[in-house]
């Protein structure tokens, strides 16, 4: 029977118990501390700027959420449901950055299971839930172009046109390049992809209409109560991100902390999600998420082969040369990571690496499987 950790208690194991080398973990930490973000702990650069804000024009109210000032480096790695390394204060809630879009994903999941999606491949404007999908452009876009983030949505959200993340490359920095913000041509939707913060916030919005309750509330019940998390996350609304429904004003949650706000959660909490979902979203016997969701979020988007339904996957070993192509991740910017080898039964979260470590230090953990 597989191992799930109580709510109070979580079994460590030594390294030899589980078929790892104890030298490998500690080489795959060690690698680590030593390459932590260069992000500053306050997120403020020099320019006296939130971090996220950085590379946009400067304007009044630029950042719509609030913002915690991070910890340091630190994470944990699982083998069969046990901890087998631990370091650094994983129980702080630390803003977790886009990691919070791969929750977005599941709770899509939930909102098919409970038949309040009856097809991502339904266009989201026959859903008559505002007038956001009315234009020619977005009236044809369907639940799986967005989580897909091949939308090409055009809008203005909580004050955020989707220009502002046009031309975003995360290829050339965590946040966006030279050009980003620059408006391009829009493409026929589900034909272009592109990262974009006001796209995934819309399909936010969509679901909170869907599920009728706050996402936040969505989650907690649905999933990480019944899986143990603590009482400490919070998914932090922007100021302006709120809705009413049936008259009752609800939070709208970001898919990220771009523009501050979003998903504040602690490591151990991210790493029992990981688990939830690399077992299939089962736990102790119930299906939290339904199994056949879980295993569509890590199908390939046509447009781009690395990237599921709002999860990295590592196709052609692209994310994580050093790792088998079947491994795959929620991603944030920073870095926070939630890293899955279904292979190895093993999961990782690595909380403020710096962005291009984060392949060496999956590395060396793949490589402390004895073999």
């Amino acid at each position: 029977m597989s191992y799930h950790p109580s709510r109070d208690e979580w079994q460590a194991k030594a390294p030899a118990e589980l078929g790892m080398r104890a030298d490998g973990l500690r080489a795959a930490v060690d690698y680590h501390l030593a390459h932590e973000s260069a992000w500053p702990r306050d997120f403020i650069t020099p320019s006296g700027r939130y971090i996220g804000v950085a590379d946009e024009p400067e304007a009044p109210g630029d950042v719509l959420g609030p913002i915690r000032p991070r910890g340091g480096p630190n994470g944990l790695v699982l083998r069969s449901g046990y901890i087998v390394a631990e370091w650094g204060d994983t129980r702080r809630a630390d803003m977790s950055f886009s990691v919070a879009k791969s929750y977005l994903a599941a709770l899509a999941g939930l909102a098919l299971a409970q038949g309040l999606v009856k097809s991502v491949d339904d266009p989201v404007s026959s859903y008559s839930l505002d007038d956001g999908f009315t234009s020619p452009q977005n009236h044809t876009i369907t639940w799986r172009q967005l989580l897909t983030q091949t939308s090409e949505w055009q809008g203005t959200l909580w004050s955020k046109p989707d220009s502002i993340d046009h031309n975003r490359d995360l290829r050339t920095s965590e946040l966006g390049a030279a050009v980003k913000g620059r408006p391009r041509p829009l493409q026929a939707p589900g034909t272009f992809w592109e990262y974009n913060d006001v796209r995934v916030n819309r399909l936010s919005l969509s679901l909170l209409q869907a599920f009728r309750r706050p996402l936040s509330d969505v989650l907690k019940r649905a999933m990480m109560d019944p899986i143990g998390a603590s009482a400490e996350w919070e998914w932090q609304p922007y100021r302006n991100s709120w809705f009413e429904i049936a008259g009752v004003r609800m939070p709208s949650v970001p898919g990220g902390s771009h523009w501050g706000g979003g998903l504040w959660m602690a490591s151990r909490d991210h790493a029992r999600f990981g688990l939830l979902i690399h077992r299939g979203g089962r736990w102790e016997g119930k299906e939290l998420l339904p199994t056949a969701w879980v295993r569509a979020m890590r199908a390939p988007c046509p447009v781009y082969s690395e990237y599921g339904l709002l999860w990295w996957l590592n196709t052609g070993r692209g994310q994580f040369p050093g790792a088998s192509e079947s491994c795959y991740a929620a991603r944030g910017a920073g870095s926070n990571v939630i890293f899955i080898d279904p292979e190895l039964d093993l999961v990782a979260v690595v909380r403020w690496i710096d962005k291009a470590s984060l392949p060496g230090f999956v590395r060396l953990l793949v490589e402390s499987v004895a073999r």
